[in-house]
């Protein structure tokens, strides 16, 4: 994030040769000199430092530096004062001020302790990212998968890790868009940076604005204080736009301008602060069909659309979920404390044979529920909802329009009873999706969130011909 660092100085000299030493990217300045608002600018500015006369701070000495050190953000606090005392600056020291200097001093001293406050200020703000950090990283590798689907999907994620390029997820409701966006951020080169998640939807659209950009005080009924925006917050590191299709109109427009100069614009401000981010977007809505429909602006979707990336729900993958089932079991056993560590074939079985509309964050909640009501060491189906207790084969979600010999299974291995069931399923879906999308490779290749090469590789294994539709 964006250092903020207020100069409150009665010498205006001294404090206008600060203001131009630490002009700089990664610093945003404010300045407000001895005046009538001086104290309370200062209380309401949001400053990770401030430096400031101890001149200006109101009487008892005492009671103002706690208040300072008592705001929200927990500023680094400066005093620079007019006797150079040991005996009076070890008092200041004693009641609060993390820093106290004699205002005499040179210039270039001044500057240095500024800037070794700076250095610390920002350690700290690393140590409490990491602190604040889970303890269970997300990573590429959650994405690994038997799939085809998947493993095509996870090498163009790869490809674009260590870019800047905005990136816009789309998928189902479910399907783990934010996760994947943090393992994005932890494998790129902002990963010491700040992550910040706003989802648009979900807050409204009178705070929105705030939530994006920040506002400064004053700019509305109620902004007693300044507060910084989510795209300052995230300077150095990746911001993160969930349901980017739901944003009002107007916001979009302004989103827009800060994507093209990456310049912020507080609600009420006059300035402009550049910030440096990398932009994650996601949205489970088909934002072309929202631009025809005029809920979405154009010049944005094409903004957005540099990288677009479109996860494969569960159910296009659903080998993958003996895996994932385990792999949830293993995290919510330690987090729920149940010594419950198997699940028995049969409610296996079960779970491949359901659908997942609700995909991977369905199949999470499910597992989670399973543990909490299992009564023994082992998952079975009678801990699982009423759902899973309807019969069909697996990954066609109970539908039974496969035909699966299951007579014939004897002798063979589990990989091959999976391989000739997926041949099944990708025979069904595809020949479904190339007579809807009329034999069209490309916008049936869109549709199945996978390239048209690994299409057409499908269609030639299968025996489909695009001639047929």
């Amino acid at each position: 994030m964006l250092t903020k660092l207020v100069f409150a100085i009665a010498d205006k000299d001294l404090q206008e040769n600060l203001e131009k030493n630490f002009e700089r990217s990664d610093v945003q300045i404010e300045a407000y000199g001895q005046g009538k608002n001086t104290w309370q600018n200062v209380g309401q500015s949001c400053a990770d430092i401030i430096v400031i006369s101890e001149s200006l701070i109101p009487r008892p000495i005492e009671s103002g530096i706690a208040t300072l050190n008592n705001l929200p953000e927990a500023p680094t606090t400066v005093l620079l004062h007019n006797y150079d005392s040991s005996e009076e600056h070890a008092q200041l020291m004693a009641a609060g001020a993390d820093v106290v200097l004699y205002s005499g001093v040179l210039l270039k001293t001044i500057i240095e302790t500024i800037e070794t406050t700076l250095d610390s200020r920002r350690q700290l703000i690393q140590m409490d990212l990491l602190d604040r950090k889970s303890p269970v990283r997300p990573k590429l590798s959650d994405f690994l998968s038997t799939s085809e689907t998947m493993q095509i999907f996870i090498n163009d994620v790869k490809q674009i890790t260590l870019s800047d390029s905005i990136i816009l997820l789309l998928g189902e409701t479910g399907v783990g868009k934010e996760h994947l966006a943090k393992a994005i951020h932890a494998e790129s080169h902002r990963s010491s940076g700040p992550f910040i998640a706003l989802n648009t939807a979900a807050l409204p659209e009178q705070l929105l604005e705030s939530e994006l950009f920040g506002h400064t005080r004053g700019a509305f009924t109620g902004a007693t204080r300044s507060r910084r925006g989510a795209f300052e917050l995230a300077h150095g590191g990746t911001i993160f736009l969930d349901e980017i299709g739901e944003m009002p109109l107007h916001l979009q427009a302004k989103l827009l301008r800060v994507l093209q100069d990456y310049e912020v614009r507080p609600v009420g401000g006059e300035k402009s602060v550049w910030v440096d981010v990398r932009v994650i977007a996601a949205t489970n809505r088909d934002l072309e069909d929202a631009v025809a429909n005029g809920l979405f602006r154009k010049d944005l979707f094409f903004r957005l659309n540099v990288m677009t990336l479109k996860i494969p729900p569960l159910r296009e993958h659903f080998e993958d979920i003996p895996a994932l089932a385990r792999r949830f079991i293993n995290y919510y056993r330690y987090k729920i404390d149940r010594d419950i560590n198997n699940i028995s074939e049969e409610a296996m079985t079960a779970l491949c044979r359901y659908d997942w509309p609700g995909n991977v964050r369905e199949l999470m909640n499910v597992i989670e529920r399973a543990l909490l009501i299992c009564k023994t060491s082992t998952i079975t189906t009678e801990d699982l909802p009423s759902a899973f207790s309807q019969q069909g084969p697996p990954g066609a979600g109970g539908a039974g329009r496969l035909s699966l010999a299951v007579d014939s299974w004897q002798g063979k291995t589990l990989p091959q009873i999976q391989s000739e069931v997926m041949d099944q399923v990708e025979n069904l879906y595809l020949k479904s999706l190339l007579k809807e999308h009329r034999g069209r490779i490309n916008n049936a290749a869109r549709a199945a969130g996978i390239h048209s090469r690994s299409l057409f590789n499908k269609m030639k294994r299968l025996g489909i011909k695009k001639e047929d539709y």
